[in-house]
């Protein structure tokens, strides 16, 4: 059986099937969220782990396992490979969720707060709204490439591993590296075009 008739099985109540799922995929998926964890240097509790990785056999079975049916094997992709996908998905956003609050009246140990800074800023406000609606517009333009483009971008800038270490986690050749950054820039050049951004 494939992976698209074993999914078709679990889709269709078979106990069996979904029970061989739990045991196939419990361990990877599992994997898959602490090595999310460890490249964005992230420490989470293992009840927290537990959290993501229930909230990922949720949303697959959720609504008449709608998730899962969303599993089509497409260009050769296996259900581990799917997995994973979302297993890193719901790993960041499990962590953005964690993001502590800051208040703007908190104070550093030199007595700054980000208040005064923002009082700072206002002097230059032109520059400053101006690189405020670039950064906007460069989170809504990687917000719009493929979840797998956004986790490249993530390793690539936000956690600063070079291209050969990302080739690496990924498990990519350097030519495969080189073009998936290519393609991602040139989506984030013509979407900043789009948007007036550059000439």
């Amino acid at each position: 059986m494939d992976d698209l008739q074993f999914v078709q099985s679990c889709l269709k109540g078979n106990k069996q099937s979904w029970s061989e799922f739990i045991s196939r995929y419990n361990r990877l998926i599992y994997n898959y969220i602490y090595s999310t964890l460890a490249v964005k240097g992230r420490n989470i509790s293992t009840e927290q782990a537990e959290d993501i990785f229930q909230e990922i056999f949720c949303s697959l079975i959720k609504d008449n396992y709608r998730k899962l049916s969303t599993y089509k094997g497409r260009n050769g992709c296996s259900l581990a490979s799917w997995l994973r996908q979302v297993t890193i998905n719901f790993t960041i956003d499990y962590m953005r969720k964690l993001k502590p609050m800051v208040s703007i009246d908190l104070r550093d140990e030199e007595g700054f707060s980000l208040a005064d800074t923002l009082k700072e800023v206002s002097a230059g406000a032109v520059e400053f709204l101006h690189d405020q609606n670039r950064r906007k517009t460069l989170q809504e333009c990687i917000s719009l490439l493929e979840s797998d483009e956004q986790f490249f971008l993530e390793l690539l800038l936000n956690q600063e591993l070079t291209l050969d270490e990302v080739k690496d986690y990924l498990k990519i050749n350097r030519g495969a590296a080189d073009m998936r950054k290519g393609r991602i820039l040139q989506k984030l050049q013509d979407c900043f075009k789009k948007k007036g951004f550059l000439g």
